[in-house]
């Protein structure tokens, strides 16, 4: 969005923004790529270039539909990365001025890997294990073949 918002003047970032919004607030996934063509479409009379970058990044915009509906909000978040890029920045804020790069990529990554460790042992998820499961369970796999068994 960000990167969008840049190639429009600001009087009309507000319009555009509410447009793409409306590619993400759609039922299923098949309306979702339709929706990106109609807007990609309209906002490309008025500027070429968001029409050309939407088109282009339509792949990665739409990936989040591979995934189940209940996921969807969650997936294209990126709340739980700024968190944790928050809690970085207080700590550095907090040392303030390392003596080389290798002190400040220790500190991030001590950060780091107590974030992976509260997340291993934690009982709260960000997606619970059953809608993971049920996921799983719809996701049509390649079925292998499986030798047979020789009786001995």
């Amino acid at each position: 969005m960000r990167n969008v918002l840049a190639r429009v003047p600001k009087g009309n970032a507000e319009m555009v923004a509410a447009a793409i919004r409306t590619i993400f607030a759609q039922p299923d996934a098949q309306h979702v790529r339709s929706q990106l063509d109609v807007i990609a479409g309209m906002l490309g009379r008025q500027f070429p270039a968001v029409e050309a970058m939407l088109r282009d990044a339509a792949e990665d915009l739409l990936a989040f539909t591979g995934f189940p509906v209940a996921h969807w909000k969650k997936i294209w978040s990126t709340n739980p990365l700024e968190r944790l890029n928050k809690e970085i920045k207080r700590c550095t804020d907090v040392v303030g001025v390392f003596p080389n790069p290798a002190a400040l990529l220790r500190l991030a990554g001590a950060v780091l890997v107590e974030a992976h460790d509260e997340w291993q042992v934690s009982d709260r998820r960000y997606l619970s294990e059953g809608s993971i499961l049920l996921q799983r369970t719809e996701t049509p796999t390649k079925e292998v073949a499986q030798p047979a068994l020789v009786a001995s």
